[in-house]
């Protein structure tokens, strides 16, 4: 299964008059993907309850929206972060009937019902994080998709209206290559060489990393250049098996472990001493995350209760909201198990 490079599209809520506007690009989001009018308006309320509550309870926040693939399958992945004051009892807010005042009143319980895919993660001063994905035609049994599930979190340059940052994801069986790209600079040049990078990663994805990475530098040099780096995850053979070149951090976690991968100083397209393939232990309680320089790299998962065990998108947005310097291209890629 081959996943596009399409970056979330992140939209401001800082008052009540920008949930509307939320609510309209998931509309146009929805009826690209095909989604009938009954779904079209689940959408639309799961997006104005999750802006709505951000507004009250928040202060402000942000709304990402993301197009997602499973088999034939199209759906809507909806994340809604704020860093206000959390809700003090998750479990309550998830109860039928309960829902916050002036809210549309379909309370998060009625999301989560709505929903295929749906994950909270909430505490007093730490704010909210949640994805609630709704598809298009629910996904065959055949499609459950992946053992691996990917999310992501990314935002353009402030005041820029395309990302420098791209991914890519190609799964067959067990195996899971994933690719992100930090073109150099940002804006519409970046772009460019960042969906050339994603371009010659499809043409060469099933090939080892190293192997990937040096395609990639010698396929940008028409470009400004990137950094990349690509990950191959074997769940059979239980190994994690990396390349990359330029500022692309990247780590495995388990609970007790957080392990740095090793990247080549360099910039595919432009400059480079060498190209090694490192090969890792992929644990079974294994979680990859990947990130650009546009966030910090002080984050640690254990700060959050059951952070570590939750969806990768989740872990994504928390990281996003949480850690992005605000002054550059940022993209968040975790991956893990589907137990997780």
């Amino acid at each position: 299964m081959e996943v596009a490079a399409q970056p979330p599209l992140p939209l401001p809520i800082g008052d009540p008059s920008q949930v509307p506007a939320a609510r309209r690009a998931g509309a146009r989001l929805a009826e690209t993907l095909g989604f009938d009018a009954t779904g079209a308006g689940n959408v639309a309320l799961v997006i104005t309850e999750i802006g709505t509550n951000i507004v009250k309870h928040g202060g402000a926040g942000e709304i990402l929206l993301r197009a997602v693939h499973r088999g034939d399958s199209r759906g809507i992945e909806i994340i809604g972060i704020d860093r206000g004051k959390g809700i003090a009892d998750v479990e309550r807010s998830l109860r039928d009937g309960y829902s916050t005042a002036g809210s549309p009143g379909i309370g998060l319980g009625a999301i989560r019902r709505l929903t295929t895919d749906f994950d909270i993660l909430s505490a007093p001063r730490q704010g909210t994080a949640i994805v609630a994905t709704l598809w298009a035609r629910p996904p065959a049994p055949a499609d459950v998709g992946p053992a691996l599930a990917i999310g992501v979190a990314a935002a353009a340059h402030p005041g820029e209206a395309l990302s420098g940052d791209a991914w890519a994801v190609v799964q067959t069986g067990g195996r899971t290559a994933l690719l992100l790209v930090d073109g150099l600079g940002h804006g519409i040049i970046a772009a460019e060489a960042a969906r050339e990078a994603v371009r010659l990663f499809h043409d060469n994805a099933r090939r080892a990393p190293a192997a990937v990475v040096q395609a990639l530098h010698d396929g940008l040099r028409a470009t400004r250049g990137a950094a990349v780096a690509m990950a191959e995850i074997e769940l059979d053979d239980k190994r994690l098996r990396f390349a990359g070149l330029g500022n692309i951090a990247a780590a495995i976690l388990t609970p007790n472990t957080r392990r740095h991968l090793v990247s080549h100083n360099g910039t595919a397209g432009r400059t480079m001493r060498r190209i090694d393939e490192f090969s890792y232990p992929w644990p079974k309680d294994g979680v990859f995350v990947a990130h650009t320089d546009g966030l910090g790299t002080h984050w640690d998962l254990d700060r959050y209760a059951d952070l570590r065990d939750r969806s990768p998108s989740l872990i994504a947005a928390v990281l996003y909201r949480d850690f992005r310097r605000g002054r550059d291209d940022v993209t968040v890629l975790a991956a893990a198990g589907r137990h997780a």
